[in-house]
């Protein structure tokens, strides 16, 4: 874990961009929409899931439960 979750990030920020203003330039601006939520999504489930790792590290080094 390191800079490389930066670019991933970063990486699916991009092509979520990309994809949603083409789907708007094609008028497609629901579709467009669901992307930008789907690329939210994906960003908010790696960083749930670090945030989880993180936890459980803090549990085993401190020694709770």
């Amino acid at each position: 874990m390191g800079i490389d979750i930066i670019f991933r990030i970063a990486g699916i920020g991009i092509v979520t961009a990309i994809v949603s203003q083409i789907l708007k330039k094609a008028e497609k601006d629901e579709i467009a929409t669901l992307v930008t939520l789907a690329g939210l999504v994906i960003v908010m489930i790696m960083v749930i899931t670090m945030i989880s790792q993180l936890f459980d590290t803090l549990r085993t080094m401190f020694g709770l439960f």
